[in-house]
């Protein structure tokens, strides 16, 4: 039987509703929800492939337990597992105390996970020691906030964006990271072509392109901008001195500052000609009403808050907030960081947006909880958390629903906090993690399409998420195993309340508990419940008793949540990174999203469509940079400076000017041999937020002296044989200084392994990769041997069909190969070109382009189908193609408008 289930998308904070479809107990297919305010039933890439990601080919599924470091895990029952975790953090907290176990958990779990969590640490054991995954993504966003506004609160709406007069789009490329939003902005354009689109961004980005102004600033210098802008709107009499006088304090102060900070100072600071600060200062104040989007260039960052702190302050300035179209609107990285905030989710915060440091909150979070106190010690925040695991002064970590081994900055000091710890548990979905590596204990938790509970969007709107399907194998709900676990500690502590703190059923008594403690604070939902949301569908925060709908904007009336009523503007000057390009390390490395992948590529990685885009790391470069270096495009490089090294492929990047470079975030160990770009990336944090500055460290490049490239491309037959062989080409990592693996392809998964050595690769290593690829044998084989220049090539056929293809020495046709295995049209006479390459592929295979890559379909089939008849409809019907997020609508018209004799087998 065949049933659709409302739910969330578990990956960026946009918060998008999706409608999941099961039949017997299986995920079969996804779309978005047309009644969710935060989509509109639109899609991106990520979510409308969420389906292909409800699978148990990489599941964990089983308790499983270490018997010692370094020993394979072996399965226990959930009661043996719990009583193992309850007894080693019970002696460590009786012989160390309770700040000798920490909780680091994720901006991914639901709220009542989250709540549990928090109460858990700071209720029963009495250590604030829990924090998570959102200290690297929006905790400058929240200081930022609470500095100048009074609350973590953002105060605007998706709405907005049809509305404004001006978007300003600092440190976020949401075309990449946010693509819901992103065609909103697309939309506003249309609807409204004299809106002005300004985008801050050191890289000429995806969202760049479309703006009316890009102001590609040195990284770093956001504050000097801010200020500049503020300069001139003050020297310009473009500010709201009403509102100033009558909303907000601090003024003369900021002002004296900024009177330093004129457009020539502030080019000279920035790398960009002063006319265009004084432009983006003029329209930002006077072309209507002026919004602000902005993300991690401005959270990650050694001064991340005061970056916000400066932005928010135009909109002060200008009278900018609290009316539609206009505010400053901090785009969520996750899909619950919200809701972790909202229940204290950070070593700093308590439930209901209390402050760990206020005494008074203290005293109230004890009273809910009926504990005598809050402990009043400040818990350690994310990055000193791994750091005093490596010192030992925390003895055991629970890690839930996240991977540091991959996500924190420093690697090296990160992965040596885990191998040092006395005791670490992963709460986890999947078994193949970075971080499963350094796990004495794995607990399976479920996953997207099995939670329930309820998540925060970025414009403040609650989401109930239902299950679609059961839970696979033994897997439990993230808060069952907290309570579980929290009633065995409390009994082996001898806690008198533990069954008074824990007394939950079912996950509705959690929420309900979550939304007592919201009563009289800025974010209350008294008047929100499961019904209601279940029937009305998602609200907005605040949403109090006896209201009948939540607030939209916050601070219409001017009112903000401080002890005077009035914003803040805080004193801001212009701080450098962390590090500065020198003679040794003279570039900077900006790190960032690719469209197609989400953090450490734990769930994106499984789906092979979503490599299509780039199924290797790529470091973009000036070109003038890479001459300088004696570089070309496909080269393999060192990147290092003086916390690693890892070994990449360099591509030139049009985005950058020179000096600067770009890697993606997401790759790991699980996909390449190293730990990717936050090996390189520092420690340094912000000293309001304690977040990292992910975004920027200092480089070099160099040669890498790998001459011998080495790729294999194995078909699969279906998804988990693709998993067992991407698993298998992993355990070549070693061997190679350079490797990558991934996945590839639409309807026939492929396997890519990347390889390259500095010496020719000896006979017994190429039988060594044959015999991993299964490609040994005479059977069905086609060999290329030239011994003179060390080149080795073998293509192996399976019934009629090519299972795959070792290049070694020389891999030229790779991409050309790639495809072609991918389409499925290699017959013997390009299969010789593959072996043995001319200067270029045969004409008979064409280029693919990929129209819509939500539903991974490509003109040639959009073609097809209209020389057969289709109309829009029709396409939308058969090949799901312009049904997600909408971005191909344009080129899907533009094929249907060709004239049918274009098409090749029209003609």
């Amino acid at each position: 039987m065949s049933q659709e289930v409302k739910s969330t998308c578990c990956y960026c904070g946009v918060g998008c509703g999706v409608l999941i479809r099961a039949e017997g107990g299986v995920i079969t297919s996804v779309r978005g929800d047309p009644e969710h305010p935060a989509n509109l039933g639109r899609l991106c890439t990520k979510g409308a492939s969420l389906h292909l990601t409800a699978g148990t080919a990489n599941r964990l599924v089983h308790p499983a337990l270490r018997p010692a470091r370094g020993e394979p895990a072996q399965g226990v029952a959930w009661d043996d597992a719990l009583e193992h975790a309850s007894e080693r953090f019970a002696q460590i907290i009786r012989t160390h105390g309770p700040d000798a176990v920490a909780f680091y958990i994720s901006g991914q779990l639901m709220t009542e996970d989250y709540y549990v969590f928090n109460k858990l640490a700071k209720g029963l054991i009495g250590t604030n020691n829990v924090d998570t995954n959102s200290r690297l993504c929006m905790s400058s966003a929240v200081a930022g906030y609470k500095q100048t506004l009074g609350a973590d609160a953002p105060p605007s709406c998706y709405d907005d964006i049809d509305q404004a007069g001006v978007i300003l789009i600092a440190g976020a490329n949401p075309a990449i990271a946010h693509p819901i939003v992103f065609r909103r902005i697309e939309d506003a354009r249309v609807a409204n072509p004299d809106l002005k689109v300004i985008v801050v961004d050191p890289r000429r980005t995806e969202s760049a392109a479309i703006a009316d102004l890009h102001l590609p600033i040195k990284p770093g210098s956001d504050i000097a901008l801010f200020n500049g802008m503020l300069h001139v709107m003050i020297g310009e009499g473009l500010i709201d001195e009403t509102y100033i006088a009558e909303h907000t304090e601090g003024f003369a102060e900021q002002a004296a500052i900024v009177a330093e900070y004129t457009p020539m100072r502030v080019a000279e600071l920035c790398g960009i000609p002063a006319s265009d600060i004084v432009r983006a200062a003029r329209w930002f104040a006077t072309r209507g009403p002026a919004l602000s989007l902005y993300c991690q260039g401005l959270n990650q960052s050694a001064h991340g808050t005061h970056n916000n702190a400066a932005l928010i302050q135009l909109h002060l300035a200008c009278g900018q907030i609290g009316k539609a179209g206009a505010g400053p609107f901090s785009l969520t990285g996750q899909p619950n960081a919200m809701g972790g905030r909202e229940v204290g989710g950070l070593a700093n915060l308590l439930s209901a947006h209390r402050d760990l440091a206020n005494p008074q909150h203290r005293a109230e979070v004890a009273a809910l909880w009926g504990i005598p106190e809050v402990p009043a010690k400040p818990g350690k925040a994310a990055v000193d958390l791994f750091k005093a695991l490596a010192s030992g002064e925390i003895k055991a970590v629970w890690i839930a629903c996240t991977n540091p081994a991959q996500s924190l900055p420093h690697q090296a000091a990160v992965r040596a906090g885990l191998a040092n710890a006395e005791f670490v548990v992963l709460q986890e979905c999947f078994a193949d993690t970075d971080t499963a590596a350094y796990a004495d204990l794995l607990l399976p938790a479920t996953g997207w399409g099995e939670k329930h509970g309820t998540v925060t969007n970025s414009e403040r709107r609650i989401t109930r998420v239902q299950a679609a399907v059961p839970p696979t194998g033994e897997a439990r709900h993230d808060w069952q195993i907290v309570v579980d676990f929290a009633r065995r500690l409390g009994r082996k502590l001898d806690h008198a309340a533990v069954d008074r703190l824990f007394p939950y059923a079912s996950v509705e008594e959690i929420f309900n508990e979550h939304r007592a403690s919201t009563a009289g604070r800025d974010l209350d939902i008294t008047g929100l419940s499961y019904a209601l949301l279940e029937q009305q569908g998602p609200q907005q925060w605040p949403f109090p008793q006896g209201a009948t709908a939540g607030r939209a904007r916050l601070y219409a009336d001017g009112r903000f949540p401080t002890a005077n009523g009035r914003a803040r503007f805080v004193s801001v000057q212009h701080q450098a990174t962390a590090e500065q390009a020198d003679k040794t390390y003279p570039l900077s490395l900006l790190s960032g999203r690719m469209r197609d992948q989400w953090h450490g590529m734990s769930r994106t990685g499984i789906v092979p469509r979503l490599f299509n885009l780039e199924d290797e790391p790529l470091l973009q470069m000036h070109p003038c940079d890479m001459r300088h270096r004696q570089l070309e495009d496909g080269d393999l490089v060192r990147l290092f400076n003086r916390r690693g090294e890892i070994v990449v492929r360099v591509a030139a990047g049009s985005g950058l000017v020179r000096g600067r470079t770009w890697l993606p975030m997401h790759w790991g160990n699980r996909f390449m041999n190293g730990a990717g770009a936050n090996a390189l990336l520092g420690d340094a944090v912000d000293p309001w937020s304690q977040q990292p500055e992910l975004k920027h460290t200092t480089v070099e490049v160099a040669k890498s002296g790998l001459e011998y490239p080495l790729a294999v491309i194995r078909r699969c037959t279906d998804l988990d044989d693709a998993l067992r062989q991407l698993e298998l080409a992993r355990s070549l990592f070693d061997e190679f200084p350079y490797a990558t693996a991934s996945l590839y392809g639409r309807a026939s998964p492929l396997v890519v392994f990347r390889a390259a050595t500095a010496a020719p690769m000896p006979a017994a290593l190429l039988q060594t990769i044959d015999a991993t690829f299964g490609l040994t044998g005479d059977t069905g084989a086609i060999v290329f041997s030239d011994a003179r220049r060390h080149i080795a090539k073998k293509a192996v056929a399976l019934d009629g069909q090519l299972l795959g293809v070792r290049l070694a020495g020389e891999t030229q046709a790779l991409n050309w190969l790639r495809q072609a295995m991918a389409e499925g049209e290699l017959d013997a006479s390009l299969l010789r070109f593959a072996l043995a390459p001319t200067a270029a592929p045969p004409a008979s295979l064409a280029p693919r382009q990929i129209v819509c890559k939500c539903a991974d379909v490509s003109d040639d089939q959009i073609i097809s189908a209209v020389a057969g008849g289709a109309d829009l409809a029709a396409l939308q019907d058969t090949l799901k193609c312009g049904t997600f997020c909408g971005g191909c609508m344009p080129d899907i018209k533009r094929l249907l408008t060709r004239q049918p004799q274009q098409h090749p087998e029209a003609a």
